[in-house]
């Protein structure tokens, strides 16, 4: 298919029949102006005349283009909301005192036409794993809880690079979740507990639970999480938005506190897949509209018809709930009605990865966290790291265990031939798990449930199961991508797609083309309970 370069792609989708028919769950309001007097309150859906629940990064870089909208207006938007909303949530640990001089050297660059490229003035939440010179990178642990890093992570670089307002650091689950053996997704010693903004008694998914939270209540307008398996998209899943895992490599790892160099990778989060695609070019360092450069996505997700032929194999995953299983089936006859075909697919090896992986990361954690820690002040190894937890009761607020460090601690290093034969056959069913399949059934992609409906917070209980649908992508280093697919209830359930290596622009086009025809996006009403209870799950 045609490639388009990403300016071309951004001019497309503002006269695309998605954005002038509004943006997902949008359908029914119009676009407003920017409104003369005094702004409505800061917990209102339209400040200066911009709904923040549904306003897409294309349609804020037009308004700025017009002069009717500045990056410090809208930055000072999402400040306020932080400060009225973010109370009910807990996902932001920090605001960025520098954030209003950062948009204001946009304001100037928009005003002289130099402007950088679509992330120019536009405020993005970082997850507290990655470096950041002037903000504390803490993972949400009192031991790092010091001195910031002394460089900014590689992606932090590039979105400075591209204009990018730099609004603050979410809340985490802490070290990513890879600590205790039952821990609650969302909590942090450093933070807290994150809620979901759906439902406040319930959880938000780990462990890019803040970025994901504080995107459904619209605190920023994309956030960035990291995934080694799960951590974005299951968060995104539950929270209602898009979440991005890109190929492995295909955004730099440098800076970002580490689990595993075989599998980790961080990725954009938004409440749109325009916001999300646009912010993977930078991240990957393929927005530069001045050296046109370009992430090259095709057109399937911006034209008319654009699910019309496309193969899609369902895996269905009945051990997530009949609710959920029925969802699937809903959302499998709304596909078929868009033109795709749908067939349902089991991929295999599953069982394998599962009892495979864990060990294999215990002994990459050890490795990639001993040469982190010691980079940062604080405990210089895994060894110190495990004697800081005993010894200071904040980190045994939520759960007292570290059980995954211990086990790390005596993991065969990564030079033994048992851990290399491990990550061998990892590599190479988790990808055969995918390739087989779509080759198999002729498959444009493969579909799941991302989650469960999520289940209450409880840090005596923890969180109970690994959700299996992200593990073949995660293990294999290919993209997958959660877009909001419905409810049960109040509470958002996504649908998870995967493809092959290096097919992340042809997976961000056809979930493009899915979210318009689902069109599931709500905003939160930030319930304080709900009738119904729901086992745990978690990701890393």
């Amino acid at each position: 298919m045609k490639k388009r370069s990403l300016t071309a792609l951004t001019a497309a989708l503002l006269v695309a029949p998605l954005l002038a028919a509004g943006a997902p769950g949008q359908r029914a309001q119009a676009a407003a102006s920017v409104a003369d007097g005094p702004p409505p309150p800061a917990d209102a859906p339209l400040i200066r005349g911009v709904d923040l629940d549904t306003v897409t990064i294309p349609e804020l870089q037009a308004r700025m283009e017009r002069g009717s909208l500045t990056p410090s207006a809208l930055t000072r938007a999402y400040l306020r909301r932080i400060e009225a909303i973010d109370p009910k949530i807990n996902a932001v640990l920090r605001t960025n005192p520098a954030a209003l001089r950062q948009a204001a050297a946009s304001d100037v660059r928009h005003r002289h036409g130099k402007v950088l490229g679509p992330l120019d003035g536009i405020p993005v939440l970082l997850k507290d794993n990655v470096n950041t010179r002037d903000m504390p990178t803490t993972a949400g642990s009192s031991a790092l809880a010091g001195r910031p890093p002394e460089t900014d992570a590689a992606l932090v670089k590039r979105l400075r690079a591209a204009g990018a307002v730099i609004l603050g650091k979410a809340n985490l689950s802490e070290w990513a979740n890879f600590r205790a053996a039952r821990p609650t997704s969302g909590w942090s010693a450093v933070g807290g507990q994150t809620h979901n903004p759906y439902v406040l008694d319930r959880n938000p998914c780990g462990s890019s639970s803040g970025s994901a939270a504080a995107l459904a209540a619209s605190l920023a307008q994309v956030a960035i999480g990291t995934e080694t398996d799960g951590s974005i998209v299951c968060p995104a899943g539950m929270n209602g938005v898009v979440g991005h895992k890109p190929s492995l490599g295909l955004v730099s790892q440098s800076g970002v506190v580490p689990i595993s160099a075989e599998q980790d990778t961080a990725g954009p989060m938004a409440r749109n897949v325009i916001d999300t695609a646009l912010t993977l070019a930078v991240l990957s360092g393929r927005d530069h509209v001045r050296t046109g450069s370009a992430l090259g996505l095709t057109d399937v997700g911006t034209r008319p018809g654009g699910l019309r032929g496309k193969r899609i194999g369902l895996w269905r995953l009945p051990s997530l709930g009949t609710e959920v299983d029925a969802l699937m089936t809903r959302t499998a006859a709304q596909l078929r009605a868009a033109g795709a075909q749908v067939v349902e697919v089991a991929p295999p090896y599953q069982e394998r990865l599962a009892a495979l992986e864990f060990p294999a990361l215990l002994s990459e954690f050890h490795r990639d966290i001993d040469a982190y820690l010691a980079t940062r002040g604080g405990p210089r190894n895994l060894a110190e790291l495990i004697e800081f937890n005993r010894t200071h009761p904040a980190e045994q607020a939520c759960f007292a265990g570290q059980e995954l460090f211990e086990q790390a601690l005596v993991a065969p290093a990564t030079t033994d031939p048992r851990y290399r034969a491990m990550r061998a056959e990892l590599k190479d069913l988790s990808r055969r798990s995918i390739d087989e399949t779509m080759a198999a059934h002729h498959l444009d992609a493969i579909a799941s449930p991302t989650n469960p409906p999520a289940w209450t917070t409880d840090c005596a209980r923890g969180d109970n199961d690994v959700i299996p649908s992200s593990t073949p992508a995660a293990v294999a280093g290919y993209p997958s991508l959660s877009v909001p697919a419905g409810s049960v209830g109040e509470l958002p359930v996504g649908l998870l797609l995967m493809a092959g290596d290096r097919q992340d622009a042809e997976l961000l086009s056809l979930g493009a083309a899915v979210e318009r025809r689902l069109d599931a996006w709500r905003a939160p009403r930030y319930l304080p309970t709900s009738p119904s209870r729901t086992s745990g799950s978690t990701g890393r």
